[in-house]
């Protein structure tokens, strides 16, 4: 726990980060939904109104927690590897440092759905809010996974810009019929049906809870196993 708090601090030693952390979904929330209501009638969607307000918000908190997944897992290999080598273990090492990127990824959020409420409001706060912390979590998986192969920051970066347009385009609500790889098209599935007013179905978060889990489990193995390779 004292490891966690540690790397979460190390990331919040810089004030622009929480600035950013705040901002950057609160500003996206506001300016998004009529761009991605245009977009989505270019590519065949039918997304509109707090549909698309409640999507920018989750949008907003996948870009946030997959840059900080990406940079947690890059920018830590020297001081893991050290970490790893003084006794704490590969495992512990990778939980402390995903656990610390959670609890980033929760007050991204928390940013985002709070500007959703501030905005539109929702019908169904409580499953957007899931919904939002969902795409975090996801995207917190895909930085985590990205960084754990990738070592550039300028590789790194765009690699996990071009999953974030990719599915961004090929999500529900923005084209006619979601693409497979669409990562985030569960927690789409639930945050656009919130923003429209209506309940999911258990089946729905059954999925969701599913596609969150497999994720982070992912992230997690790959994350220890780079660190195995780098002690």
């Amino acid at each position: 726990m004292r490891r966690t708090a540690s790397f979460a601090r190390e990331q919040l030693r810089a004030p622009f980060t929480l600035v950013l952390l705040v901002a950057v979904p609160s500003f996206f929330v506001a300016a998004s939904a009529g761009v991605l209501s245009d977009f989505a009638r270019a590519l065949g969607g039918g997304l509109g109104g707090k549909a698309a307000a409640a999507l920018g918000a989750g949008w907003a908190a996948a870009f946030i927690a997959g840059t900080l997944g990406f940079f947690q897992s890059t920018s830590s290999r020297g001081a893991d590897r050290r970490l790893a080598l003084a006794g704490a273990g590969p495992a512990r090492v990778a939980g402390a440092r995903i656990g610390a990127s959670l609890g980033l990824a929760v007050v991204a959020a928390g940013a985002g759905f709070i500007a959703l409420e501030l905005r539109t409001g929702v019908a169904h706060p409580w499953h957007a809010a899931a919904a939002v912390l969902a795409f975090a979590l996801i995207y917190l998986a895909v930085g985590v996974l990205i960084g754990s192969v990738i070592s550039a920051p300028l590789e790194g970066s765009l690699a996990v810009a071009f999953v974030f347009l990719l599915d961004v385009f090929s999500g529900p609500g923005m084209a006619a019929h979601a693409a497979f790889y669409s990562v985030s098209r569960k927690a789409a599935d639930i945050l656009i049906t919130a923003g429209l007013g209506r309940p999911s179905p258990a089946a729905d978060w059954v999925k969701l809870s599913a596609v969150v889990a497999l994720a982070l489990s992912c992230s997690f193995a790959v994350f220890v196993y780079s660190a195995r390779s780098r002690a």
